[in-house]
């Protein structure tokens, strides 16, 4: 993966280069970026950079042997570790080696822009949490034990590095501070906070910050000429927070977008009225035709719209997510959802994605909470007319 690969971030990018310039390469390195900011491909991008046998332009030459290597995540010194847990394949002492060939499918898949969610949901681990266990810390130290295979410098990167267990940072705490010569660490985290405060202070912090809109709009119509206009490419640019994975969510599920939002509004406006029932039991009966994930994702959605709500009602000057006839339902809306309803709205719309997920009869789910919805929003109209 070459620089030219990694979406914007030209700042971090120039940064990478003037360290390897000037010889000022920290041995252990921390890259630090919300998902989607492209920190684990940024980190990729820089040991390709860092072995490659023909810099040219600020970049990796891309066709020299080490330049290939990386290209297929091939390289012999080339090393990923990354949070496991056991699934069907394994049934106990999960660690990163028994899942390279997965990784590095996954990661050829996305060109290095996943998050830890998908990344779980590719292993197939349900509802268990990944680690970086002891083991993966022991195979650390045997890995930079070895001098370079044939790159300049060996790299072993850890994605996740939150993820890092207690008794696997203990071991990893000398290696961090002196790792052999010819030895690059890169730790890649989206939470500072998390990581365990031995472990980052032993590393150099380089910070990865949210992508800028417009690198998110003109990559989408670079690789999506044929699907976007500059119009949906700019919307789904503003909508994504500066994620790539979620501005290409946001364009893979722009149809159910529209369908949540059409439904939503429709739904609420009939608990608003309290009068036709009729028409609020077929909003009851369509969805709970939808699957359960589908299902999930409209209430998420509805704590979408009561989150903005909240934040017109606050005056705070936070830029609302959403596009622009959402925008125009939100200002009508908003002031029906205030002290006398707020917190009750998002308790049940949270506690109804709970029960979608542990299987409850979606007739009955849905039925309870328009009733609950019903009487809440009538008690948000009379604070507004107070």
């Amino acid at each position: 993966m070459q620089f030219k690969d990694v979406i914007g971030q030209q700042a971090v990018k120039e940064r990478l280069r003037v360290s390897v310039r000037e010889n000022r390469v920290a041995h252990t390195q921390l890259f630090l970026g919300p998902e989607g900011s492209g920190a684990l491909p940024l980190a990729i991008a820089f040991a390709q950079y860092l072995n490659c046998q023909n810099k040219k332009d600020g970049d990796s030459c891309g066709t020299c042997p080490s330049c290939v290597k990386y290209q297929k995540f091939a390289h012999p010194d080339l090393h990923f570790i990354f949070p496991t847990a056991t699934n069907e394949k394994i049934k106990k002492y999960p660690q990163s080696e028994l899942f390279q060939e997965e990784w590095l499918n996954f990661i050829r898949k996305n060109r290095g822009y996943i998050t830890q969610s998908s990344w779980y949901q590719n292993l197939g681990i349900g509802n268990k949490q990944g680690t970086i266990y002891a083991r993966d810390a022991n195979e650390i130290v045997k890995l930079i034990g070895f001098k370079p295979y044939e790159a300049l410098f060996k790299v072993v990167i850890i994605f996740q590095a939150e993820r890092l267990h207690v008794a696997a940072s203990n071991k990893l705490l000398k290696s961090f501070e002196e790792p052999p010569d010819n030895t690059l660490i890169i730790l890649v985290a989206d939470r500072y906070e998390l990581v365990i405060p031995t472990v980052r202070s032993r590393a150099q912090l380089i910070k990865v910050p949210k992508l800028k809109e417009t690198a998110i709009r003109d990559t989408l119509l670079d690789q999506f000429s044929e699907k976007l206009t500059d119009e949906k490419a700019g919307e789904f640019a503003v909508l994504s927070q500066g994620s790539w994975n979620l501005a290409l969510e946001l364009m893979e599920q722009s149809d159910e977008r529209e369908y949540n939002f059409m439904k939503f509004r429709e739904w609420m406006r009939l608990c608003f009225s309290g009068k036709d029932y009729v028409a609020l039991f077929g909003i009851i009966q369509e969805l709970s035709r939808l699957g359960r994930e589908r299902q999930k994702r409209f209430l998420k959605y509805g704590l979408q719209v009561m989150h903005n709500s909240l934040m017109i009602n606050g005056k705070q000057g936070v830029p609302i997510v959403a596009r622009n006839s959402e925008k125009d339902y939100l200002l009508k809306f908003a002031p029906f959802v205030n002290t006398a309803n707020q917190k009750r709205m998002y308790e049940l719309l949270n506690e109804a994605i709970y029960h979608v997920e542990r299987n409850a009869h979606p007739g009955i789910l849905f039925a309870d909470l328009s009733f609950k919805m019903t009487e809440l929003m009538m008690a948000g109209k009379k604070a507004v007319v107070q």
